[in-house]
Protein backbone atom coordinates (compact mmCIF):
# COMPACT_ATOMS: atom_id res chain seq x y z
CA UNK A 1 0.00 0.00 0.00
CA UNK A 2 2.69 2.48 1.12
CA UNK A 3 4.67 1.24 -2.35
CA UNK A 4 1.75 2.23 -3.86
CA UNK A 5 0.95 5.46 -2.90
CA UNK A 6 4.93 6.27 -3.27
CA UNK A 7 4.34 5.74 -7.01
CA UNK A 8 1.46 7.82 -7.22
CA UNK A 9 3.60 10.85 -5.82
CA UNK A 10 4.45 13.29 -8.31
CA UNK A 11 6.97 16.37 -8.72
CA UNK A 12 5.14 17.93 -11.64
CA UNK A 13 1.88 19.48 -9.99
CA UNK A 14 -0.10 19.29 -13.08
CA UNK A 15 -3.10 16.07 -11.84
CA UNK A 16 -4.97 18.73 -9.92
CA UNK A 17 -5.65 21.38 -13.09
CA UNK A 18 -6.24 18.35 -15.48
CA UNK A 19 -8.97 17.36 -13.52
CA UNK A 20 -10.71 20.76 -12.98
CA UNK A 21 -9.62 20.59 -17.08
CA UNK A 22 -7.59 23.72 -16.46
CA UNK A 23 -3.99 24.92 -17.84
CA UNK A 24 -1.08 25.13 -14.70
CA UNK A 25 -1.54 28.89 -13.21
CA UNK A 26 -5.09 29.11 -13.58
CA UNK A 27 -6.35 32.06 -12.05
CA UNK A 28 -8.81 31.56 -8.74
CA UNK A 29 -12.04 32.73 -10.43
CA UNK A 30 -11.26 29.84 -13.46
CA UNK A 31 -10.90 27.30 -10.84
CA UNK A 32 -13.83 28.07 -8.90
CA UNK A 33 -16.31 28.26 -12.30
CA UNK A 34 -14.98 25.51 -13.63
CA UNK A 35 -15.11 23.54 -9.82
CA UNK A 36 -18.98 24.73 -10.22
CA UNK A 37 -19.50 23.55 -13.56
CA UNK A 38 -18.00 19.96 -13.12
CA UNK A 39 -19.60 19.44 -9.37
CA UNK A 40 -23.22 20.00 -11.05
CA UNK A 41 -22.10 17.76 -13.59
CA UNK A 42 -20.50 14.94 -11.79
CA UNK A 43 -22.54 15.29 -8.74
CA UNK A 44 -23.84 11.72 -7.44
CA UNK A 45 -27.77 12.96 -7.05
CA UNK A 46 -27.82 13.44 -10.73
CA UNK A 47 -25.95 10.46 -11.86
CA UNK A 48 -27.69 7.70 -9.89
CA UNK A 49 -27.40 5.23 -12.66
CA UNK A 50 -23.65 5.84 -12.86
CA UNK A 51 -21.53 4.67 -9.81
CA UNK A 52 -18.13 6.22 -10.93
CA UNK A 53 -19.86 9.83 -10.63
CA UNK A 54 -19.41 10.05 -7.03
CA UNK A 55 -15.35 8.87 -7.23
CA UNK A 56 -14.65 11.64 -9.63
CA UNK A 57 -17.08 14.37 -7.35
CA UNK A 58 -14.51 13.21 -4.67
CA UNK A 59 -11.48 14.02 -7.32
CA UNK A 60 -13.44 17.14 -8.29
CA UNK A 61 -13.85 18.40 -4.47
CA UNK A 62 -10.20 17.26 -3.79
CA UNK A 63 -8.59 19.27 -6.22
CA UNK A 64 -10.86 22.52 -5.48
CA UNK A 65 -9.86 22.04 -2.13
CA UNK A 66 -6.26 21.91 -2.51
CA UNK A 67 -5.94 24.38 -5.31
CA UNK A 68 -8.81 27.04 -3.85
CA UNK A 69 -6.44 27.33 -0.36
CA UNK A 70 -3.06 29.19 -1.55
CA UNK A 71 -0.25 28.00 0.59
CA UNK A 72 -1.42 24.31 -0.56
CA UNK A 73 -1.63 25.30 -4.09
CA UNK A 74 2.05 27.30 -3.72
CA UNK A 75 3.08 24.09 -2.28
CA UNK A 76 1.09 21.70 -5.05
CA UNK A 77 2.87 24.01 -7.72
CA UNK A 78 6.24 23.92 -6.10
CA UNK A 79 6.18 20.53 -5.26
CA UNK A 80 3.14 18.57 -6.94
CA UNK A 81 1.78 15.99 -4.98
CA UNK A 82 4.26 14.89 -3.23
CA UNK A 83 4.88 18.23 -1.61
CA UNK A 84 1.49 17.91 -0.07
CA UNK A 85 2.56 14.68 1.36
CA UNK A 86 5.43 16.48 2.99
CA UNK A 87 2.97 19.11 4.41
CA UNK A 88 0.52 16.61 6.20
CA UNK A 89 3.70 14.58 7.64
CA UNK A 90 5.97 17.39 9.11
CA UNK A 91 3.91 20.87 8.51
CA UNK A 92 3.35 22.99 5.75
CA UNK A 93 6.07 25.91 6.76
CA UNK A 94 8.60 22.76 6.78
CA UNK A 95 8.02 21.31 3.10
CA UNK A 96 10.78 23.81 2.09
CA UNK A 97 13.37 22.61 4.49
CA UNK A 98 12.50 19.12 4.23
CA UNK A 99 12.90 18.99 -0.01
CA UNK A 100 16.35 21.48 0.58
CA UNK A 101 18.23 18.87 2.79
CA UNK A 102 17.24 16.14 0.82
CA UNK A 103 18.53 17.43 -2.44
CA UNK A 104 21.55 15.75 -3.55
CA UNK A 105 24.29 18.80 -3.04
CA UNK A 106 22.55 18.58 0.98
CA UNK A 107 23.34 14.79 1.24
CA UNK A 108 26.66 15.55 -0.58
CA UNK A 109 27.85 18.90 2.20
CA UNK A 110 26.67 16.76 4.73
CA UNK A 111 28.86 13.78 3.85
CA UNK A 112 31.96 16.05 2.83
CA UNK A 113 31.75 17.91 6.04
CA UNK A 114 31.55 14.72 8.20
CA UNK A 115 34.36 13.16 6.35
CA UNK A 116 36.84 16.09 6.19
CA UNK A 117 36.46 16.77 10.19
CA UNK A 118 36.74 13.51 10.95
CA UNK A 119 33.66 13.40 12.71
CA UNK A 120 32.24 10.23 11.81
CA UNK A 121 35.59 8.73 13.30
CA UNK A 122 35.54 10.82 16.46
CA UNK A 123 31.85 9.62 17.17
CA UNK A 124 32.89 5.58 16.50
CA UNK A 125 35.89 5.85 18.79
CA UNK A 126 34.77 7.85 21.50
CA UNK A 127 31.91 5.30 21.66
CA UNK A 128 34.38 2.22 21.18
CA UNK A 129 36.44 3.41 23.98
CA UNK A 130 34.04 4.09 26.20
CA UNK A 131 32.24 0.89 25.83
CA UNK A 132 35.26 -1.22 25.44
CA UNK A 133 37.34 0.69 28.00
CA UNK A 134 35.72 3.38 30.06
CA UNK A 135 33.07 3.83 32.12
CA UNK A 136 30.53 2.00 29.93
CA UNK A 137 32.51 -1.13 29.72
CA UNK A 138 29.97 -4.02 30.73
CA UNK A 139 30.90 -6.04 33.59
CA UNK A 140 31.73 -9.65 33.64
CA UNK A 141 29.44 -11.99 35.68
CA UNK A 142 32.10 -13.57 37.79
CA UNK A 143 33.64 -10.07 39.01
CA UNK A 144 30.90 -8.94 41.32
CA UNK A 145 32.00 -6.66 44.38
CA UNK A 146 31.89 -8.68 47.78
CA UNK A 147 33.55 -5.33 49.52
CA UNK A 148 30.26 -4.31 50.51
CA UNK A 149 28.68 -7.80 51.25
CA UNK A 150 27.91 -8.61 54.93
CA UNK A 151 26.62 -11.95 55.62
CA UNK A 152 23.60 -12.32 57.26
CA UNK A 153 24.56 -13.53 60.70
CA UNK A 154 27.50 -10.98 61.17
CA UNK A 155 24.46 -8.42 60.17
CA UNK A 156 22.58 -9.91 63.44
CA UNK A 157 25.35 -10.30 65.37
CA UNK A 158 26.29 -6.54 65.16
CA UNK A 159 22.28 -5.24 65.86
CA UNK A 160 22.49 -7.62 69.13
CA UNK A 161 26.15 -5.89 70.24
CA UNK A 162 24.76 -2.40 69.26
CA UNK A 163 21.59 -3.12 71.85
CA UNK A 164 23.48 -4.55 74.47
CA UNK A 165 25.82 -1.36 74.55
CA UNK A 166 23.08 1.16 73.51
CA UNK A 167 23.50 2.69 77.23
CA UNK A 168 26.54 1.81 78.48
CA UNK A 169 28.66 4.22 76.12
CA UNK A 170 28.40 7.80 76.75
CA UNK A 171 28.22 10.23 73.99
CA UNK A 172 31.52 11.73 73.77
CA UNK A 173 31.85 14.74 70.98
CA UNK A 174 29.81 17.30 70.34
CA UNK A 175 28.49 17.96 66.85
CA UNK A 176 30.56 20.37 64.92
CA UNK A 177 28.30 21.64 62.35
CA UNK A 178 26.61 24.60 64.10
CA UNK A 179 22.87 25.59 63.13
CA UNK A 180 21.14 28.79 64.41
CA UNK A 181 20.07 26.97 67.50
CA UNK A 182 23.02 26.10 69.15
CA UNK A 183 24.23 29.28 68.26
CA UNK A 184 21.98 30.96 70.00
CA UNK A 185 22.74 28.59 73.36
CA UNK A 186 25.90 29.60 74.56
CA UNK A 187 27.52 28.54 77.78
CA UNK A 188 26.85 31.79 79.76
CA UNK A 189 23.56 32.13 81.79
CA UNK A 190 20.64 33.01 80.08
CA UNK A 191 18.88 36.15 80.74
CA UNK A 192 15.59 36.66 79.64
CA UNK A 193 15.38 40.48 81.33
CA UNK A 194 13.82 42.78 78.69
CA UNK A 195 14.71 45.60 81.03
CA UNK A 196 17.91 47.40 79.29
Amino acid sequence: MAEQRQRALSTSGEALYQILGLEKGASHEEIKKSYRKLALKHHPDKNLDNPDASDKFKEINNAHSILSDITKRNIYDKYGSLGLYVAEQFGEENVNTYFMLSSWWAKGLFVFCGLITGCYFCCCLCCCCNCCFGKCKPKSPGAEEYEYYVSPEDLEEQIRTDMENDGENPIMLQPTNANEKTQLIGDGRRSYNTEG
